[in-house]
């Protein structure tokens, strides 16, 4: 189920997800809490579960990001993602595979940057400044793709509509939310 899609446009981050609930048998209802939201100084889009989605929604305490925009990679792959995993297995949705702890998949948005972690809570930082996840993920990767130069708003649309078109996960309404660019330091 779903399609979240981010990207970076003049510093700022866009996010934009679906609203599909999807069920066994793939059952689907439309959900009218949202994939994608703010927590703390953090934009984040969320697949896999609606439980995960409101315990980083609710219950993460998000960490203050570093003043220092050199120290924000090691900020995401420790102390943000120790913040996610306590809350995760707080909040009783952690698994353990082969002796390694699961979460789900998410994008999060923060200081101008996108990152993509995921089910393992490595966290990637797409070099094309655009990325998606979800069962319409490849699709909206290629939308995203085509419509590159276009301005943002027209291409988390387009990369949302074509997953729904070709995805039986993915279902409109869409939501765009936006984090403004970091302000420059003296």
């Amino acid at each position: 189920m779903t399609a979240i899609v981010g990207l970076v446009h003049n510093g700022a981050v866009h996010l934009g997800g679906d609203s599909a609930g999807v069920g066994p048998g793939w059952s689907s209802t439309i959900r009218a809490d949202a994939k994608v939201f703010r927590t703390g100084p953090y934009l984040l889009g969320f697949t896999d579960s609606f439980r995960m989605g409101q315990l980083l929604r609710y219950a993460l305490d998000a960490p203050k990001p570093p003043a220092s925009p050199a120290a924000l990679d090691r900020h995401m792959a420790t102390t943000f993602i120790d913040a996610v995993r306590r809350t995760l297995v707080d909040g009783g949705w952690m698994s353990r595979c082969d002796g390694r702890e699961v979460g789900g998949q998410f994008l999060v948005g923060i200081a101008g940057r996108l990152f993509a972690v995921a089910a393992d809570f490595q966290v990637g930082e797409p070099a094309d400044l655009y990325t998606a996840i979800g069962c319409g993920q490849d699709i909206a990767l290629g939308a995203l793709h085509a419509t590159q130069g276009q301005p943002p708003g027209r291409r988390i649309r387009a990369a949302l509509e074509a997953a729904a078109h070709h995805s039986a996960g993915v279902r409109g309404p869409y939501v765009h939310l936006h984090q403004r660019p970091p302000k420059e330091t003296p």
